[in-house]
C-alpha cells in the first residue's frame, strides 16, 4: 500500500493531516487511517459545474478515509467520528472545504475481508494510501480478484436489497390509502435506503450502517451519477422533498409534531419509483460489466 500524499496539494495536506489529528485524538484505539477513492488516485475532482442528464448541478470530490480499529463497538466509532466530522466542518470557508466521508471497520473484519477477496478491501490496499499505522497489526496479503464471485455476490446483494426496496414502497403505499402520510414518508425513507444499499454493495460489496440520505447520496453518486435526475441539486423544492426523506428516518418515529402533506407524499412515491427504476438499471449494468470481467478472466487461465 502507498504511504505518500506529497502528490496532492498543499492544502489537501493540510487537511488530511487535520483529519488525522482528530481522528487519533477522539479514537485512542485507531490502528489505521487510510485514504482511499478518487484523492487516493489523484482522479479526484476539485469543482466542477455541469450538467448532468439535462440538469445544471455542481461537484466536487470527497476525501475517503476509512478508519481501521481493534477495540471499540461499532456505535462508539461511529459517534466519534461524526464528532470529528463536526469539528472538520467548521474548519475554515465552505466554499473551499473538501467533504469528508467515513468508513471503519475493526482490524480483525478487515483481515478477513481481504482473505476472503472482498471487492472493497481489495481494491483499497491496492489503490489506497496509509496515512496512519500503529504499527501493532498488520493487513492482510491481498488475494486476486475473482470476478465470477464478484458476480455472484453483487446479484445476491442486489437482489436482496431492491426485494426490500419494494416491500417499503408498498408499505408506504398502504399507509399513504389509510392517510397515514407521516408512517408513508418514513417508509418511503426506508426503500431509498435499501435503494442506496442496493448501489454500494453493487458496486463495492461493502454496506457501512449508514442511514442518513444526504450522505448516502453523495456517495451513491459516484456510482451512479443518474441520481441526479431523481434528486436534482440547486432547485428549492426539490431539496424540500429531500429534506422530508431525510428527516422521516427520526421524526416520524419520535416527534409527533411532525408533520408531512397529501401533496407532497404523492411526489415523493413518484421520485422514490423513478430512483427504483434507475437503480435497477445501475446495477443489472455494473453485474453486466462483471461478467464481462468473469469471461476475460476465465479466457487467461
Amino acid at each position: 500500500m502507498k504511504k505518500s500524499i506529497a502528490f496532492l496539494p498543499k492544502k489537501n495536506r493540510e487537511d488530511l493531516k487535520y483529519l488525522v489529528e482528530l481522528i487519533l485524538d477522539k479514537i485512542p484505539v485507531c490502528e489505521m487511517i487510510i485514504l482511499y477513492g478518487s484523492y487516493a488516485r489523484g482522479t479526484y475532482v476539485s469543482y466542477d459545474e455541469r450538467e448532468e442528464f439535462g440538469i445544471p448541478t455542481s461537484f466536487k470530490s470527497d476525501y475517503d478515509i476509512l478508519v481501521i480499529n481493534s477495540a471499540w463497538g461499532y456505535e462508539k466509532i461511529e459517534n466519534k467520528l461524526v464528532s470529528v466530522r463536526n469539528i472538520y466542518d467548521k474548519r475554515g470557508d465552505h466554499r473551499y472545504r473538501v467533504p469528508v466521508q467515513f468508513i471503519h471497520d475493526s482490524i480483525k473484519k478487515v483481515n478477513e475481508d481481504l482473505k476472503y477477496s472482498r471487492y472493497f478491501y481489495t481494491e483499497l490496499k491496492r489503490d489506497g494510501i496509509m496515512l496512519y499505522n500503529s504499527g501493532n497489526n498488520k493487513l492482510a496479503r491481498r488475494k486476486p480478484l475473482n470476478f465470477g464471485e464478484i458476480k455472484k455476490q453483487g446479484e445476491e446483494y442486489f437482489g436482496e436489497k431492491y426485494a426490500k426496496a419494494r416491500l417499503f414502497i408498498e408499505q408506504a403505499v398502504f399507509m399513504y390509502d389509510k392517510e397515514e402520510y407521516v408512517m408513508s414518508s418514513f417508509n418511503l425513507h426506508q426503500a431509498c435506503e435499501n435503494l442506496f444499499s442496493a448501489i454500494l454493495l453493487t458496486f463495492t460489496l461493502k454496506n457501512d450502517k449508514e442511514h442518513n440520505l444526504e450522505e448516502l447520496f453523495k456517495v451513491s453518486r459516484g456510482y451512479a451519477p443518474e441520481l441526479i435526475r431523481v434528486f436534482p441539486i440547486g432547485n428549492e423544492e426539490e431539496e424540500r422533498l429531500f429534506k422530508i426523506l431525510v428527516c422521516s428516518y427520526i421524526e416520524a418515529r419520535y416527534n409527533p409534531e411532525f408533520k408531512v402533506s397529501r401533496e407532497d407524499v404523492e411526489d415523493l412515491m413518484v421520485k422514490v419509483e423513478k430512483f427504483g427504476m434507475v437503480t435497477k438499471d445501475v446495477c443489472e449494468r455494473g453485474i453486466k460489466e462483471y461478467e464481462g470481467l468473469a469471461k476475460t478472466e476465465k479466457k487467461r487461465r
